[in-house]
């Protein structure tokens, strides 16, 4: 039997779900002007950038800010976009970026940010879409009081930085709306969240690669309904397959290769995910027979069971 590797972890582009935020991406016409608090806000970033990719040609504080780059604004003045994806920016985030109070969308990927993520970003009262992936982001997630109210946030993408520690279940439990969480490609340790599904109902992407995650996949995951991308992969995970995942029955892909799960794959529980495209469970400790409900899914298009002990 070939022991799964886990010293060749490669930090490749992981493909992050385009669809999801393109539903959700309305564009906002431009309007005559900003408020001087949200300008504020906005200079306060810009200073904590100390490579800023030029954007002091535009950002200039005598000007509108409505028409600076990367900035849409409503057309009762307020910024709704900051999209600053590729501009090479290095610096820290400004927590100050919270006190955008109309903010919808927050995109910093593809920079070289460092520092950490701020709270007010996580926790803000307005934000659905938060992209900050393939940064240089250190440290964890900060707590959420007990108290805080359900949040808005749909989409979270912190893939491809050097986040580590555990999840915070105070964060997860607010995040009612959340739709996709991408937290692959970091440094994060402990379990997977057992609340997922409780507190955001309406999961539809969860993507947790390439990490440190140990622990045994959470039978609770079988409740996300909306469920259909749940990936796993690359970390220190054990137990066996959860047989409550069968409820999941919108799952599209199932993949965790290159973990320590093991036991045997149940027949009954591959059968009821009809909808499978990808099953990837290469390089664990599964044994027994490959079930043969495998050949009754339909729309299946990869199939990767190698090195495992199956007949």
């Amino acid at each position: 039997m070939q022991l799964p590797s886990h010293s060749h972890k490669n930090r490749f582009l992981i493909p992050f779900f385009g669809l999801t935020v393109v539903l959700l991406v309305s564009l906002a016409p431009p309007t005559s002007s900003c408020t001087e608090q949200e300008k504020s806000s906005l200079i306060k970033f810009l200073s904590g950038l100390w490579k800023d990719g030029g954007l002091t040609v535009s950002w200039r504080s005598d000007t509108d800010c409505c028409s600076w780059e990367g900035i849409t604004c409503s057309l009762n003045r307020a910024v709704t976009d900051v999209s600053l994806a590729s501009q090479g920016l290095e610096g820290s985030i400004s927590p100050f970026l919270g006190n955008l109070t109309s903010l919808l969308r927050l995109n910093l990927s593809r920079n070289s940010l460092s520092g950490g993520l701020p709270l007010e970003l996580v926790s803000s009262s307005s934000i659905i879409v938060l992209d900050v992936s393939f940064n240089r982001l250190t440290g964890g997630l900060h707590k959420l009081p007990s108290s805080t109210p359900a949040r808005p946030l749909q989409v979270l993408n912190i893939s491809s930085n050097l986040l580590t520690g555990p999840f915070p279940s105070t964060i997860w439990k607010t995040m009612n709306n959340l739709i996709a969480l991408n937290a692959s490609n970091n440094r994060f340790t402990g379990a997977i969240p057992t609340y997922f599904c409780n507190g955001s109902p309406s999961l539809v992407v969860l993507e947790l690669s390439f990490n440190k995650l140990s622990g045994s996949i959470p039978p609770g995951l079988g409740g996300c309904s909306m469920l259909t991308v749940l990936r796993g992969g690359y970390n220190n995970l054990s137990g066996t397959l959860p047989d409550e995942l069968s409820n999941a029955t919108s799952l599209e892909c199932l993949s965790f290769p290159n973990n320590y799960l093991q036991g045997v794959l149940d027949s009954a529980c591959i059968f009821s995910l009809r909808n499978l495209r990808t099953i990837d469970l290469g390089g664990n400790y599964f044994n027994g027979r490959i079930p043969d409900s495998v050949g009754q899914l339909k729309r299946l298009e990869k199939f990767q069971l190698g090195h495992n002990n199956l007949s």
